[in-house]
C-alpha cells in the first residue's frame, strides 16, 4: 500500500458565508511531487494554508504526515516547510542573518552548521552577506526555498513559487525541486504555469472552492476530451461557471 503523506477529507473553509474551500478531498503520496492548479481565488491558498495549520478549517478530517491535522497543528508546523506567494523575510537582513532567524524559531542545536548547508544546497554561500532585499526574483526564491528546508520538513507545500520569476531561474527551482523529490520529500505546489503543471508527477485542478479534475497531465486532458493541458482547463472551468454560476 502506498504511504500517504496527505491524506484529507471534507476539507472546508467559508468567509462571510461564501464556501471558498468546499469539502475537498487531498491524497498525497509520499515523495511525489503534485501540482495544484486553478483559477484566482478558487482556494488554493486557504488549502494549502489549512493542510499545514496555519489556518483552522471550519470542516474536514485526515492526517497529515501521520497526525491528525486539525488536533495535532503545531507538531505538523514542525515537519512542513511552507513557501509564500509573496517573499516573507527580512528584507534589512542578509542571506546568513535571514536563515540564522529561522533556526533560532525552529531551537535547532546547530544553527551555524544548519546554516552552512542550507547556503551551500542552494548555492548562496558566495552571496551570504548580501541583503535579501538586494536580491532578484530569482535569489529570493532560492533564499525562501532555503528557508523551508532549514528545519529539514518531509513536506514542502509551495504558494505559487516561480511567479514573477525568469524562466532560467524557474527552470533550475524545478530541477531542485526534483532533486529534493527523490530524496523522499512530498512537494504540494500551486502555480499556472502549463510548462510547471507538466513536470508534476500528478495534478489537482480546483475551481469554486471544489476539486474538478485530479491525475496525470495525459489522464487529465483525455478526460477533458481537449487538445492539451491547457485547453483541458478551459473546458473544466466553463463546465464549472454552467454549474456554479460566474464568480463574484
Amino acid at each position: 500500500m502506498t504511504e500517504l503523506t496527505i491524506d484529507v477529507r471534507g476539507l472546508t473553509k467559508a468567509y462571510g458565508g461564501r464556501r471558498v474551500v468546499d469539502a475537498v478531498d487531498m491524497q498525497v503520496a509520499t515523495g511525489r511531487i503534485v501540482g495544484f492548479l486553478g483559477p484566482n481565488g478558487s482556494g488554493k491558498t486557504t488549502s494549502l494554508r489549512m493542510l499545514c495549520g496555519l489556518l483552522t478549517p471550519d470542516a474536514g478530517e485526515g492526517r497529515v504526515l501521520g497526525l491528525d491535522f486539525r488536533r495535532e497543528a503545531a507538531a505538523v508546523k514542525r515537519q512542513v516547510g511552507y513557501m509564500t506567494q509573496k517573499f516573507g523575510l527580512y528584507e534589512d537582513l542578509s542571506i546568513r542573518e535571514n536563515l540564522d532567524f529561522i533556526a533560532r524559531l525552529f531551537s535547532m542545536p546547530d544553527r551555524r552548521a544548519a546554516v552552512d548547508a542550507a547556503l551551500q544546497r542552494l548555492g548562496l554561500a558566495t552571496r551570504q552577506q548580501q541583503l535579501a532585499g538586494a536580491l532578484s526574483g530569482g535569489w529570493k526564491q532560492r533564499l525562501a526555498l532555503a528557508a523551508c528546508l532549514l528545519h529539514r520538513p518531509r513536506l514542502l507545500l509551495l504558494d505559487e513559487p516561480t511567479a514573477g520569476v525568469d524562466p532560467k531561474a524557474r527552470r533550475e527551482f524545478w530541477d531542485q525541486i526534483h532533486r529534493l523529490a527523490g530524496e523522499g520529500i512530498t512537494v504540494l505546489v500551486s502555480t499556472h504555469y502549463m510548462d510547471e503543471a507538466e513536470r508534476c508527477h500528478e495534478l489537482v485542478y480546483i475551481a469554486y472552492g471544489r476539486v474538478l479534475a485530479r491525475g496525470t497531465a495525459a489522464s487529465i486532458v483525455a478526460e477533458a476530451g481537449a487538445r492539451d493541458l491547457e485547453d483541458a482547463f478551459v473546458r473544466l472551468v466553463g463546465r464549472a461557471n454552467d454549474n456554479f454560476g460566474q464568480a463574484g
